[in-house]
């Protein structure tokens, strides 16, 4: 399998470059999750890094390279995003009259 040296930035990886598998088409995975385990041994914390485009070329706009950024909230989205697929729910939000 291809890998490739992807920047990290923000949070506790940031400034770090790890090799990072590519898929069938020659990306990085979209969302990238680093279990860090618990120093009084309880459950793992998760830091969630997120794909961004590192810079376009000129002519076309394409990304020329990937990078990872720091998401604090690290909520993922877990279920696949189709066009026919009703948007996530939010939380119903009214003005205090």
């Amino acid at each position: 399998m291809k890998s490739e040296d992807t920047p990290f930035e923000g949070g506790p990886m940031d400034g770090r470059v790890l090799p990072v598998l590519l898929g069938p088409t020659g990306h990085p995975p979209k969302i990238y999750r680093i279990p860090v385990p618990d120093a009084a041994g309880g459950p793992p914390t998760v830091l969630v890094y997120r794909r961004a485009p590192r810079g376009h070329s000129r002519r076309l706009g394409l990304p020329r390279g990937w990078k990872y950024e720091f998401d604090p909230e690290g909520k993922g989205d877990e279920r696949p995003r189709w066009p026919w697929s009703k948007p996530a729910a939010r939380p119903a939000t009214r003005p205090d009259r």
